[in-house]
């Protein structure tokens, strides 16, 4: 929302601040809905990271001038007076353009609005050419700007918008001679999630798991020696969630998982359990 008191124009901008805290070029703004103070803008940044953004709203006093001088000029309301304004206005506007051909786009508007040889309409027109939008648009003349507080801008990278994710326990592609799997033979059936479309592949717990209340078959509460329990469960003497199931390999080996996937052009996603 941007509004003030009184008739005069408004104009306001968003500025863009990179995570490196380096703000970048300004994108104006515009009303939604004439009549509403209601502002807004579309921004894109263009890399991932922790951004940041504020408005910037000021009064705006060369658009004020323009929308009394179209009303007061065809009725001849003190149009010397008014040219004259406009003038001063323009001379302002062209001190704070640090461009030369910028300058003189301005104070040329503004020799224009005083040629006394020209009618007073092609006078107020010499000053609301494209030339002198385009400068303006550049570097508007601001009176009473007001900022904003900074506003967090999260930027993520496309993937964590939206993907296909394929669920698998590695601990389930074991050979007959080797029926608990391990990373190395997990990253085996890689090429061929990756074949199927997939963009994430996504792991249960890969700590040790628990023995206490460790559940079987079938999420039976009476397991037997050979069951190897649910990977959410934590609290085995081998290792916390630092650690890695011995049965499934080392943290070497997962590594070497993930970088498969990364080979396949797939990430891997990795659950993380905190109940205990």
């Amino acid at each position: 929302t941007v509004f003030r008191e009184g008739h005069d124009a408004v104009a306001a901008h968003v500025v863009l601040k990179d995570p490196e805290g380096r703000p970048g070029p300004w994108t104006p703004m515009r009303e939604l809905i004439p009549g509403s103070d209601r502002w807004g803008a579309e921004i894109s940044a263009d890399a991932v990271g922790r951004w940041s953004y504020r408005v910037e709203a000021w009064s705006d006093p060369v658009a004020t001038w323009r929308r009394t001088a179209a009303i007061k000029i065809p009725a001849g309301i003190d149009p010397g007076l008014v040219l004259e304004e406009g003038a001063e206005l323009y001379e302002r506007a062209a001190a704070g353009v640090p461009e030369e051909a910028g300058r003189a786009v301005l104070l040329s508007a503004a020799q224009a609005l005083r040629d006394d040889a020209r009618p007073t309409a092609d006078r107020f027109a010499g000053a609301l050419t494209p030339e002198v939008d385009e400068v303006l648009a550049r570097y508007p003349l601001r009176d009473l700007v007001t900022s904003s507080e900074p506003l967090p801008l999260l930027v993520e990278r496309e993937r964590a918008l939206y993907g296909s994710w394929y669920e698998f326990f590695p601990r389930s592609e074991g050979t007959r001679e080797q029926p608990h799997g391990t990373f190395a033979t997990a990253a085996r059936r890689l090429p061929a999630i990756a074949a199927m479309g997939f963009d994430v592949v996504y792991l249960p717990p890969i700590h040790p798991i628990g023995t206490t209340f460790r559940k079987g078959k079938n999420n039976t509460l009476s397991p037997g020696p050979d069951d190897v329990g649910v990977p959410w469960a934590i609290g085995s003497p081998e290792g916390g969630h630092d650690a890695v199931h011995p049965d499934l390999g080392t943290l070497e080996d997962f590594v070497a998982f993930v970088r498969r996937a990364r080979e396949l052009g797939m990430e891997v996603a990795l659950d993380f359990a905190l109940q205990c």
